[in-house]
């Protein structure tokens, strides 16, 4: 008897074995959930023992990592396939933008504003030390300034 090399061991209903092989061969998908398709198909041990584990990544194209996380996927989301070969969706952006609309306002009404005394005109890197003593907004990069006055179409003048 062959022990499965499998850690997290992928068995498949007839359905479900039918969805993938319709994914794999039928219709335009994300190359990316195609490939987590065949290697759902690959692993599936209810039709006897999977070819080990090199043999499969080597006929596939893909990492021996790879089979390991689509394997783990499959365990986490309960056998649910679609949800295994499909995206995750991401809840929330990492990290929340500073510029809100206020911000983006008060940013726009100092670029339109009379620069300071001995300067000419507004240039990122003063709006970003003007922006830096002014309260109410937050710290921001002098790219950061520069991509919002863009989005609006403000030229420093």
């Amino acid at each position: 008897m062959v022990v499965s090399h499998l850690k997290r061991p992928v068995r498949l209903s007839a359905r479900d074995r039918e969805e993938l092989i319709r994914w794999t061969t039928t219709g335009v998908h994300p190359a990316s959930s195609i490939m987590r398709a065949r290697v759902l198909l690959a692993l599936d041990t209810s039709a006897g023992e999977p070819d080990p584990k090199e043999a499969v990544a080597a006929r596939l194209g893909v990492s021996g990592e790879t089979l390991r996380l689509v394997a783990k996927r499959f365990a986490e989301t309960g056998g649910d396939v679609l949800v295994t070969i499909s995206r995750k969706k991401r809840d929330l952006p990492p990290v929340p933008s500073p510029v809100t609309g206020e911000v983006e306002a008060r940013l726009i009404a100092l670029a339109c504003s009379a620069p300071p005394k001995g300067y000419a005109r507004w240039s990122l890197r003063l709006l970003e030390k003007h922006v830096e003593l002014t309260e109410g907004i937050p710290n921001l990069d002098h790219s950061t300034i520069g991509r919002v006055l863009k989005k609006r179409n403000c030229v420093l003048i």
